[in-house]
């Protein structure tokens, strides 16, 4: 067990977690980790609201890892997010985790397993076969129906986790009973985490603007490159809110403009699941960026280090 140090800033989608995370990071002289699920594949940067390599004030790790044409499982993820951590304590910096992804979070700071997902035998072909014609969320909502433990640990999107879940099911097991460590909060690291929080309707404001914001800056034509490359919406980076709904408008599915709304709209869905995820963890410091700021917020989390901006 590692226990070293870190800061973990998490909070719903557009609540400014880059900013706060990459501030902090500079002011410590440390480098952030992205724990982000979306944010680990290369080429999707518009629609994961990446911070572009030219506005980063610090090194920005666990982004542009995998290929969106591979299924990244959260057990690669926290092998390598991991790596970067023990590499930053080992150099006596505080590793600086940002992101909005619950589980992913959990993978790197607590003491989690998770199974290989070998192939398996004609229960799992029954259920990619089902995943193939009825999509994700029906399948995670079988889940849902079958074992709601399990459905309210595995993200909707990780199909594959899904599957497993399902066939554990058939064989007599309950993927969250038989790794409660998913739940268990057992520290693998020492983890301080800040919560970023704001009123909920200047939160959904934020969100509209920045997804028109997205579609301004080239997000269909990133989509579009993509598909061109393979990516497809059975796969998990297709998956990703943004891509998903772009992708049905190319494919003719549906219009742009109802594309861009449904993304609108799933984002702010996912906010809310965001926030009900952390307030079930009774660990977040909560950070109210109506009362703060940005920079406010900032010098919490360093005061809470016993830190002061002007003495670094």
């Amino acid at each position: 067990m590692s226990l070293g140090r870190v800061v973990c800033v998490v909070g719903p989608t557009a609540s400014g977690k880059s900013a706060v995370a990459d501030l902090l990071a500079r002011a410590l002289g440390t480098s952030v980790v992205s724990v982000d699920a979306m944010q680990v594949y290369r080429g999707m940067d518009i629609g994961t609201a990446k911070t572009p390599p030219a506005e980063r004030l610090a090194p920005l790790l666990m982004v542009d890892v995998a290929d969106p044409l591979e299924d990244y499982s959260v057990r690669l993820f926290q092998r390598d997010a991991r790596a970067c951590v023990d590499a930053l304590l080992a150099e006596d910096r505080v590793p600086i985790l940002c992101g909005g992804t619950g589980l992913y979070l959990d993978a790197v700071i607590d003491e989690m397993s998770f199974p290989a997902g070998e192939k398996g035998g004609a229960s799992r072909r029954a259920y990619e076969a089902l995943l193939g014609e009825r999509g994700p969320a029906a399948l995670h909502a079988l889940l849902s129906e079958r074992d709601p433990e399990s459905a309210a640990i595995i993200h909707p999107n990780n199909s594959r986790r899904v599957v497993r879940a399902l066939e554990m099911l058939d064989e007599g097991e309950s993927y969250a009973r038989k790794h409660r460590g998913l739940r268990a909060h057992v520290p693998h690291y020492d983890a301080v985490i800040w919560g970023l929080t704001m009123d909920r309707g200047r939160l959904y404001e934020r969100i509209d603007a920045r997804v028109d914001a997205m579609v301004a800056s080239g997000l269909v034509d990133e989509v579009r490159q993509l598909a061109e490359r393979g990516l497809t919406t059975e796969l998990t980076a297709g998956q990703a809110i943004g891509y998903k709904e772009v992708l049905q408008a190319l494919a003719g599915e549906c219009t742009l403009e109802e594309a861009i709304e449904t993304i609108k709209l799933r984002s702010r869905r996912y906010a809310k699941r965001q926030l009900s995820w952390l307030r079930r963890d009774g660990r977040v410091r909560w950070l109210d960026l109506d009362e703060l700021g940005v920079e406010g917020a900032v010098d919490t989390v360093l005061e809470g280090l016993g830190v002061r901006r002007g003495s670094l």
